[in-house]
């Protein structure tokens, strides 16, 4: 009977690793690298991270800001700027994921 009970207790430890790896994220959390077509619904992400600030301006430029400047990166692992955009100055972030937001 001990050894039933054991062995049972070792199968359902077996497929609690299974099952948490199919449960959906609760955050929305995306990849880590965010694609040209999608954005993080929760970016800005903070993070490490790992763009240097050329590679982090031409970012927030291919998304569609121009006059990107001031970007500095800060203690979350945001580089945060100004930048314009439809003729507009805003504040700009962009997190180790890819996602550029304004603010």
């Amino acid at each position: 009977m001990r050894r039933t009970m054991l062995a049972m207790a070792a199968m359902a430890l077996s497929f609690s690793p299974a099952l948490a790896q199919t449960q959906p994220a609760p955050d929305g959390d995306t990849p880590a690298v965010a694609t040209p077509d999608s954005t993080n619904p929760t970016a800005p992400v903070e993070g490490a991270n790992s763009f240097t600030e050329e590679q982090a301006k031409s970012r927030i430029a291919d998304a569609g800001y121009t006059d990107v400047s001031d970007l500095k990166l800060d203690d979350k692992g945001l580089w945060r700027g100004t930048a314009m955009k439809n003729g507009a100055s805003v504040s700009v972030a962009l997190d180790y994921q890819g996602n550029v937001t304004s603010e």
